[in-house]
C-alpha cells in the first residue's frame, strides 16, 4: 500500500506540473500558428493523461486478494501501460499529420519568441516529471510509471527541436516548423518503441535475469538445501511473486523439511527486491534407484 501511495503522489504532482506547461504551450499555440509547438503540446497533453489509468490501476492494485481474483489486482498496472503504449501511438499519429498538413500548406511562424520560450518551459517541466516518474517507478518496481517517465522525457527534447523550429522561422525559413513537427514524430516512434518493449515484457511475465540468479544463490546458501529445482517469478502491478522447489535430504523429518522451506522463503525475501511472497516446496533427494519426480513429471507433461 506504501509503494502505491508513493505512486499515486508521483502522478498527481506530474499531473499538476505537465497540465500547467500544456496549458501555457497551447495558449502560445493560439496567437503564433507554431505546428511543431502544437505538436509538442498534444503530447504533453496525452502525457498529463495518462495519469488517469495508471491511477486507477494503483487505486486498484490496493484492493485486497478475492476468491474471482486470488492474486490480487496489482496486474491492472500492465493494463494501464497498454494503455499509455496506446496514447504515445495517438499522439504521435496526430503530431505526424499535422505536421504533413502544414507541409504542403506552409504558414508563417508569428510571435516567435514566445514560441520559443513555451518550448523551454516544456522541455523544464517535461524533464523534471521523467526524472520524478522513472526513480519512483524504479524504486517500487512499476514498469507502467517508469514507460510514462521515459514518455516525459522524450517530450522535453522534443519541446527542444521546437527551439530549432523557431529559429528557422526568424531566418524566413518557413518549412523549419513542419520539419521538426516530423522530427517531433520520429521521436515519438522511438519512445514508442521502448514503452512497448517494456510492457509487452511485464505482460509476458519477464524478468530481469540476474533476478533469478541472486534468488539462486539466495537459496543454495541456505542450510539444509542440497540443490534448486524450477524457480519462477512474475511481476503482479510493481511486486514480485516467486515459486520454488528445493531439494532437501530425503531422510529429514516432514518437520525439518518445513523449517528449511520456510528459511529459503525468508533467505528469498531478503534478497530479491520486491518481492513480497514466494511460495517454496520441499523435494527429498531421490533414494538409489528411484526416479527424479521432476523429470518423472516434466516427461509426462512433454508426452
Amino acid at each position: 500500500m506504501e509503494s502505491s501511495a508513493r505512486g499515486m503522489r508521483a502522478l498527481w504532482v506530474s499531473l499538476a506540473v505537465l497540465g500547467a506547461t500544456a496549458l501555457a504551450q497551447a495558449v502560445v499555440v493560439v496567437v503564433s500558428g507554431s505546428v511543431a509547438l502544437l505538436g509538442d503540446t498534444v503530447h504533453n497533453a496525452a502525457d498529463a493523461l495518462t495519469a488517469v489509468p495508471l491511477g486507477i490501476a494503483f487505486v486498484l492494485g490496493r484492493r485486497a486478494a478475492t476468491r474471482r481474483f486470488t492474486y490480487g489486482y496489482g496486474r491492472a498496472e500492465d493494463l494501464a501501460g497498454i494503455v499509455i503504449v496506446l496514447t504515445i501511438a495517438a499522439s504521435g499519429t496526430f503530431a505526424a499529420c499535422t505536421a504533413l498538413d502544414r507541409l504542403l500548406d506552409p504558414r508563417p511562424m508569428r510571435h516567435i519568441p514566445v514560441v520559443a520560450a513555451a518550448a523551454l518551459i516544456g522541455f523544464l517541466g517535461n524533464e523534471w516529471v521523467a526524472r520524478h516518474r522513472i526513480r519512483v517507478g524504479r524504486e517500487i518496481g512499476s514498469a507502467a510509471l517508469v514507460a510514462d517517465g521515459l514518455h516525459a522525457r522524450t517530450d522535453g527534447f522534443t519541446s527542444l527541436a521546437v527551439l530549432v523550429s523557431a529559429a528557422g522561422a526568424a531566418l524566413g525559413w518557413q518549412l523549419a516548423d513542419p520539419l521538426v513537427g516530423l522530427a517531433i514524430t520520429a521521436a515519438i516512434v522511438l519512445v514508442l518503441r521502448d514503452a512497448a518493449r517494456e510492457v509487452f515484457r511485464r505482460v509476458m511475465d519477464a524478468v530481469d535475469p540476474e533476478l533469478v540468479d541472486r534468488a539462486e544463490r539466495a537459496l543454495r546458501g541456505v542450510e539444509g538445501v542440497r540443490d534448486v529445482g524450477e524457480l519462477r517469478l512474475r511481476w503482479i502491478g510493481h511486486r514480485l511473486r516467486g515459486e520454488v522447489a528445493v531439494v532437501v535430504d530425503g531422510e529429514v523429518s516432514v518437520r525439518r523439511a518445513h523449517h528449511i522451506a520456510v528459511e529459503a522463503e525468508h533467505a528469498l525475501l531478503h534478497a530479491v527486491p520486491k518481492l513480497t511472497a514466494a511460495l517454496v516446496h520441499a523435494d527429498p533427494t531421490p533414494a538409489p534407484g528411484e526416479a527424479d519426480p521432476h523429470l518423472a513429471l516434466a516427461h509426462h507433461a512433454a508426452a
